[in-house]
Order: C-alpha cells, then sequence, then structure tokens
C-alpha cells in the first residue's frame, strides 16, 4: 500500500465531501483520516484527505482522474506522498537554539525532512552543520552588500531544490522580493512579547516589567515584519521568583517547540493560507506516520 494525502481548497458549496469520497473510493483508495473546515466568514472550504491506495494505482493516475471534479468545484488542489521528504533550507545567524533542535529532531526521524542547506551570516554553527553532513554557506550581510548577498541566497535555494525555507533565528530582514517569491514557504520564529517590548533584550525588559507568560509565534514570512499568517504558538507561565536568566531559558524551549510544530504542519500539508490567517488541521496518526514522533 502507498500513503498519500489530497489537499483541497475552493469555495464551500453542497456535494463537495461526497465527491472527493467517491472519487478515492471508485479509484481503490481507503480514506485513512480526514479533516473539513467550512469559513462561514469568507466563505471558502479546505479539506484534507489521507489515503492509502492498491499497488498499481499510481499518483499520476489519480491526479489525471481528479480534473474532472477540480474544474467542477474550482478547487485548488493538491496530491502529497507520504514518501517524499520536503527539501528544507535553514538561516540563522548567532541564536543557536532552534537550529540545534531542528538538527536533533531531524537526526532521530521526528521531524521528516530532507535539509539540504544551512545559510547563516556568522560561521559560528559551521562544524555542527558540516558534522551532520549538510552543506553550510556563509553570507556575510550588510547594508552595502544586502542585495548581492539575497541574491546569493536565492541562487541557493534555486540550485538545491529547496520547497521551504526556515528562519531558525536569522537575524536579518528579507527583502519583499523575496518575501513575494517564496510566499507561503518561509517559516519564521519569534517571541511573543511583540508590540510590547521590541529591540534588543526583550526577555530582560519582560523581566523588569513583571511579566507572567513568556510566548513564542511561528507564522509564514510576507513584506510586513512579524506579521504573517500566524501558524503554531504557546506559552509557559513565569513566576516572580525566576530570574532575567530564567526568562531566557524558557524563552529558548518555547521557541524551538514551537517553531519544530509548524514545520511539522507545513511538510504534512495540514496548514491551509486563509487570508490573513491559516487553517491548520491537527496531526492524525494515518498514512504519515512519523508525525507520532513529533
Amino acid at each position: 500500500m502507498s500513503h498519500h494525502a489530497l489537499t483541497v481548497k475552493c469555495a464551500s458549496r453542497r456535494g463537495i465531501v461526497a465527491a472527493v469520497s467517491a472519487f478515492l473510493a471508485e479509484a481503490g483508495c481507503n480514506i485513512t483520516d480526514a479533516h473539513q473546515f467550512d469559513d462561514m466568514e469568507t466563505g471558502n472550504f479546505f479539506m484534507r484527505v489521507s489515503f492509502d491506495s492498491e499497488e498499481g494505482t499510481s499518483l499520476e493516475t489519480l491526479k489525471t482522474g481528479f480534473l474532472p471534479i477540480s474544474e467542477e468545484f474550482g478547487m485548488e488542489h493538491a496530491f502529497h506522498d507520504a514518501a517524499q521528504k520536503m527539501k528544507v533550507i535553514i538561516m540563522v545567524s548567532r541564536f543557536g537554539h532552534c537550529l540545534n533542535d531542528l538538527l536533533y529532531r531531524w537526526r532521530i526521524g521526528a521531524l521528516p525532512i530532507d535539509i539540504v542547506g544551512v545559510i547563516s551570516n556568522h560561521m559560528d554553527y559551521q562544524k555542527v552543520v558540516v558534522n551532520h553532513d549538510i552543506p553550510f554557506h556563509c553570507i556575510k550581510v550588510t547594508k552595502e552588500n544586502k542585495p548581492q548577498a539575497e541574491a546569493q541566497q536565492i541562487a541557493i535555494v534555486e540550485e538545491s531544490g529547496a520547497e521551504l525555507i526556515v528562519l531558525a533565528r536569522y537575524m536579518q530582514v528579507l527583502s519583499d522580493q523575496m518575501c513575494q517569491k517564496m510566499s507561503g514557504r518561509i517559516i519564521n520564529i519569534h517571541h511573543s512579547f511583540l508590540p510590547s517590548f521590541k529591540g534588543a533584550n526583550p526577555y530582560k525588559q519582560a523581566y523588569q516589567r513583571g511579566v507572567k507568560f513568556i510566548g513564542a509565534t511561528s507564522h509564514y514570512v510576507t513584506a510586513d515584519l512579524d506579521e504573517g499568517p500566524i501558524i503554531e504558538q504557546d506559552v509557559k507561565r513565569l513566576t516572580h521568583a525566576q530570574s532575567p536568566g530564567d526568562y531566557v531559558s524558557l524563552g529558548r524551549d518555547v521557541e524551538s517547540l514551537v517553531l519544530s510544530r509548524a514545520i511539522h504542519a507545513h511538510i504534512h500539508h495540514r496548514v491551509f493560507l486563509n487570508g490573513n490567517k491559516t487553517v491548520v488541521f491537527p496531526a492524525s496518526p494515518d498514512g504519515y506516520r512519523s508525525e507520532r514522533m513529533g
């Protein structure tokens, strides 16, 4: 048996679920998990179906056979092979907690991706990356060379065939051009103190104000800095007895966790853009069995 997923987005109307289910059944497929959401506010419909297909039923055959249904309902749809790992480029600066967490999850199989390179504007993590047999690219970024540096980054992404860029605490602002070129394919992570505590030492600022929660937000990158559609968030509670160092340590933990969850959702095609928001379906114990390890 082969494991696949079908994702669908279209205008809401009667009969979509029935049409999809009937097509898969007639094609000899067994649905193992299904989620759908009808957004009454926007009129959009979203669906993700996981299924097993019998030997001899190719993905190409399913793609071709589904076209009449897609055209009838005006769908944006895609079939995904569970065995195909998404190619990912990670970008990092001098804070390595998210990078190290992703490398560990990738190494033990908890994050089933193909890391095709790490790009940094510093040399701090060259040895760590190279020791994992992953290509490391150091591209210095200054105000003077920013367009040239970004052109190098884009060239690496294109040459590697990367389908997703992960900003694992990469502390440079991407240009509007790059954000548009990779729309929906760049994921960022940052603390959730914005807009209250901006600039340097946000955790110190939070400590000085006696903040009782530390949070992190992972989102798609857009031209609006730190305002892209949110994929995942989480918080940790603090007490008055904790030090500024505790704030930083807990902040790193929640950032790493939230980023890995967001990547997990994206690579398993559980995230749908819905205007300025996202629809994120829960992980399911279906054909994407590696999700259980996250």
